[in-house]
């Protein structure tokens, strides 16, 4: 059967708004992403201490049920749509590139009402304990798993693969 689904430009638009001394020190930057024609988009209520996987990025959608493609995803973001509770946003890395479970893992502090955003997931992202310097040697996005902690938390994914 052949997709009746007609891809699509996403478009962005980030804006900042404050005046200081009387003169708008914000700004505006838009970006279009051209031929989306998939969208993830889910809110979730996750309980106190409890953790939660809201996304999966494999190599296809075949390998792990729920899995993005990982080579399609041009656009992620996570918001926090609590008004007073942090949530833990954890980056799982899979260094190895092969598939496999998570062997890395960076970690966001997302405040309160406060959006992650990033492109792509494949040759996106590294963590290295060993040496303070610029890694350009960037591996693939595994997951994404969110922790609220001691509070209860809800959180907005997005993502939009071509």
């Amino acid at each position: 059967m052949v997709s009746t689904i007609t891809a699509a430009t996403l478009t962005i638009t980030i804006s900042e708004s404050i005046s200081l001394n009387g003169r708008q020190q914000g700004g505006t930057h838009s970006l279009s992403v051209s031929s989306i024609k998939d969208i993830y988009k889910r809110i979730i209520s996750i309980a106190s201490g409890d953790d939660a996987t809201i996304a999966v990025f494999k190599s296809t959608a075949a390998v792990a049920d729920g899995a993005l493609d990982k080579d399609l995803v041009k656009y992620i973001r996570v918001t926090n749509l609590d008004d007073a509770n942090s949530v833990n946003l954890s980056l799982q890395l899979d260094s190895g590139e092969d598939n496999s479970a998570a062997d890395l893992s960076v970690t966001h502090l997302l405040q309160p009402g406060y959006s992650f955003i990033m492109g792509t997931v494949d040759e996106a992202v590294h963590a290295d304990d060993d040496s303070p310097s610029l890694i350009t040697a960037l591996t693939d996005l595994e997951s994404i798993l969110i922790d609220p902690g001691s509070n209860a938390g809800t959180i907005e994914i997005f993502v939009a693969s071509i």
